[in-house]
């Protein structure tokens, strides 16, 4: 598959989506009883990326102002589609998928970086001797079959010095990757150190990790972000105040005391093991806002960086306007009360 048949396939798949839902809603007009109905759609399954979204549905902050939040899961409509065409009012995203968004015309727009900096890298079992991107060569990558992902892994060979002609980039998708490693499908991963990591270290199996955003500024982008669409930030400013609000404090709550935001996420999500959304969640309370001045905070130069690595790998056509594709506004700062 080539860049361009990538980029095209995306476009299809939300225009298809946005077109299929009809008009956008009021959200106004979506109530239930007292509180307006609200759909919020992860990007994936549950896990601790997610966590204030949990602690803001258990506390109440979704509550007290006046909404009611549902947190779905995406089934066969991407989060980017359900949003866009505001079947899901709120989302989960990446910064690569709202570049994508934006570059074909669709009204996407980023509120928030849930996390400050790329917590995800390349993991392999400690036994292949993967201690840098040169050691990729002559090993098996496993991955989603995405040339930008290939790419980034071609580049980081590259740089280290490295033949990215040597490596082996194959689609494995959702194959378990300690069995995938185990069994010499795969000799290494992109994998998130707040979960994976810690999920191979509570299973006894020794990991190495290769951090992304350490090997280049480029690749220290926003990932995941809280998303809406254009439509609510226009037409409804309000709306999505309030509910920032309460994100907001559901993240604040999940830095200060992260034991009892894991306990918030276990109560509506009992699936998960314990114990790694536990030790995730003291991972990821000092990195959801390390070293920004307030929680969410998004800087137009990550943005930037990436936008341009995109152009220059031919994976978008043209500069996108940047001022429409992310804000900083409806992120007020605030402090939880540690009463509450």
């Amino acid at each position: 598959m080539n860049k361009k048949l990538l980029i095209f396939m995306c476009i299809i798949a939300v225009f298809t989506a946005a077109f299929a839902g009809c008009r956008i809603k009021d959200p106004s007009n979506i109530s239930q009883g007292d509180l307006q109905k609200v759909n919020f759609v992860l990007d994936w399954v549950p896990n601790t990326n997610h966590t204030g979204i949990y602690v803001a549905k258990v506390k109440g902050f979704f509550k007290e102002e006046g909404l009611d939040v549902s947190i779905i899961q995406p089934g066969e409509s991407s989060a980017e589609q359900l949003v866009a065409s505001n079947r899901a009012q709120f989302g989960v995203s990446y910064q690569e998928s709202v570049t994508f968004a934006r570059s074909s015309g669709l009204p996407l727009v980023s509120l928030a970086a849930v996390i400050q900096h790329n917590t995800s890298g390349f993991g392999s079992l400690k036994e292949k001797g993967i201690l840098t991107p040169k050691d990729f060569e002559g090993k098996k990558y496993g991955g989603w079959g995405s040339e930008v992902e290939a790419a980034m892994v071609r580049q980081v060979v590259s740089d280290a010095g490295g033949d990215p002609k040597k490596v082996s980039i194959l689609t494995t998708g959702t194959a378990d990757f300690f069995q995938a490693s185990e069994t010499g499908q795969i000799d290494f991963a992109w994998i998130y150190e707040g979960w994976d990591c810690i999920n191979a270290k509570n299973k006894g199996i020794e990991l190495n990790f290769i951090a992304v955003g350490e090997l280049s500024d480029v690749f220290d982008y926003y990932t995941p972000v809280i998303v809406t669409n254009e439509d609510n930030i226009k037409n409804h400013p309000e709306f999505v105040s309030k509910f920032m609000k309460a994100v907001e404090k559901g993240y604040q709550l999940a830095i200060e005391k992260p034991g009892e935001a894991a306990d918030c996420l276990l109560q509506l999500a009992p699936e998960l093991d314990r114990e790694l959304v536990i030790k995730s969640q003291e991972y990821l309370a000092s990195k959801y806002q390390d070293d920004a001045p307030y929680w969410g905070m998004q800087e137009k130069e990550v943005w930037e960086r990436y936008m341009n690595w995109l152009l220059e790998k031919e994976f978008i056509d043209a500069v996108i306007d940047l001022e429409e594709t992310f804000t900083n506004e409806f992120l007020p700062g605030i402090k939880v009360d540690n009463e509450n």
